[in-house]
C-alpha cells in the first residue's frame, strides 16, 4: 500500500490527530529523525519549533519549508518553526527533545540547562558517550538533575516516517506524567507510541543495534544469504540482551520495538545509517572514506569501540562486536574473522533458558 492510500485512509476514517496547541516542543537537532519527530508533532497541532544550530540553514529551512541536507524529498508542516536561538527554543517550552549525536549531546545539555523551568527532557538520540560509557540518559540526570527525563527509541526510518508510513515507537521514563505527555504530542493514526519503564534497557537497544546494523552491512556486501542473515539477527539480540542484563536492564524489552523491533527495522534496511557505512567497509573502502560519503554520522562506529571495551571489563560474551571492531580497527580479513566466529563453542539457542551454557 503506498503512502497516499494510506493518507487517504486516515483522513477518510477521520483518524487525524485532534489539536494539541497546549504542547509547546521543542527538537533541538535538524537531522533526519529530528526533523522527522519535529514534523510530527506540527502536524499533531503541537506549537512545535527546532533549532538548528547554523543560523543560515536555519533561515533557509524556514523559508523553503524543505532540510535539503537530509531529508530533500519532503515539505515540512507550514506550523513547523526553524530558529536558531537556542535560548527561543527552550525556555517556556514543555517538551524538549534533543536529536543530537551523542559525541555533542552533554554540550548542548550544559548550555540549556540555565534556561530550564518546568520542562521536560526527552533523547532521541541512539548512542554512547565516548570514554565514559554513559549513556544520554545519565548525562540529562547528571546536568539537569531535578528534570524530568525519558528516552525515546524504536524502528524509526524517518523516510518512511515523512512518507507517512505505519509506525512505532518507545516512550521510556520513570515519570508516568512525562510518557503520556510525548504520547500526546507524537501519537498519531500512522505513528503510535508505546510506554515502557525500562529507561536503559530501551536506551541499550537503541544504541546496541547499531552495531549490527554496521555487520548486516557488510553482510550485504558479500551476498550472504537469507539464513546468515536471519542466524545474524538472532545472535545478535542473544548478545545485545546479554550485555544489557548484565546493566541491570530487563530482558523482556528486547522483545519489544526498542529491541528486537527496531535490530531488524536497521539490520534490514539500506535507509540505515549504519548499514550504509557497514556496506561500504565490505565494498573494501576503509573507514574514513565510509564516513564522509555517509556524510552523516554514524552511531555504530563509536559504539562498537564503547561496547568492546565494556564487555571486556564486565566479562561479557559478545563476539559479533569483537569480531567487527578487529575487522574495522585491526584489519583483520573479515571472512578470516567470520569462520572463526562458526567455530565457537555451543551455546543455547535462547538466552538465560538452560542453566549452563558454554561461552568459548
Amino acid at each position: 500500500m503506498s503512502q497516499a492510500n494510506f493518507t487517504e485512509i486516515v483522513q477518510e476514517q477521520g483518524l487525524e490527530p485532534e489539536a494539541k496547541p497546549h504542547l509547546r516542543v521543542t527538537v533541538l537537532g535538524g537531522g533526519s529523525f529530528g526533523t522527522a519527530m519535529a514534523n510530527l508533532a506540527a502536524r499533531n497541532g503541537c506549537d512545535t519549533m527546532m533549532w538548528i544550530r547554523d543560523a543560515a540553514s536555519a533561515t533557509e529551512i524556514q523559508n523553503s519549508r524543505v532540510n535539503k541536507r537530509y531529508l530533500p524529498d519532503f515539505t515540512l508542516e507550514q506550523s513547523l518553526k526553524v530558529v536558531s536561538d537556542l535560548e527561543l527554543a527552550v525556555r517556556d517550552r514543555d517538551i524538549i527533545l534533543i536529536a543530537i549525536p551523542s559525541h555533542a549531546f552533554r554540550h548542548v545539555v550544559q548550555q540549556i540547562a540555565p534556561m530550564i523551568t518546568a520542562q521536560v527532557v526527552v533523547s532521541l538520540t541512539k548512542g554512547i558517550e565516548k570514554d565514559t560509557f554513559y549513556f544520554m540518559s545519565d548525562i540529562i540526570r547528571q546536568e539537569l538533575p531535578e528534570v524530568p527525563y525519558g528516552v525515546l527509541s524504536g524502528p524509526n526510518l524517518a523516510k518512511e516516517i515523512m512518507q507517512g508510513m505505519p509506525a512505532g515507537t518507545v516512550i521510556a521514563s520513570h515519570s508516568e506524567q512525562l510518557r503520556v505527555a510525548v504520547q500526546h504530542a507524537l501519537h498519531s493514526a500512522l505513528f503510535r507510541v508505546f510506554a515502557s519503564d525500562d529507561v536503559h534497557g530501551v536506551e541499550l537497544g537503541g544504541a546496541l543495534k547499531n552495531i549490527y546494523a554496521v555487520a548486516m552491512g557488510m553482510g550485504a556486501a558479500y551476498n550472504v544469504g537469507e539464513n546468515s542473515k536471519s542466524m545474524l539477527i538472532t545472535r545478535a539480540l542473544a548478545e545485545m540482551s546479554r550485555f544489557a542484563v548484565k546493566l541491570g536492564a530487563n530482558p523482556l524489552t528486547f522483545l519489544g520495538l526498542s529491541g528486537v523491533g527496531d535490530l531488524f527495522a536497521t539490520c534490514n534496511s539500506p535507509l540505515s545509517r549504519n548499514y550504509q557505512v557497514g556496506y561500504a567497509l565490505g565494498q573494501g573502502k576503509s573507514l574514513q572514506q565510509a564516513v564522509e560519503e555517509l556524510g552523516q554520522t554514524a552511531e555504530g562506529i563509536n559504539t562498537i569501540v564503547q561496547v568492546r571495551a565494556r564487555a571486556e571489563e564486565l566479562d561479557v560474551y559478545m563476539p559479533i562486536t569483537c569480531a567487527l571492531y578487529e575487522v574495522i580497527f585491526e584489519h583483520a580479513p573479515p571472512l578470516n574473522v567470520a569462520l572463526s566466529l562458526m567455530k565457537n563453542g555451543n551455546r543455547s539457542d535462547v538466552e538465560f533458558v538452560l542453566p549452563h551454557q558454554q561461552l568459548s
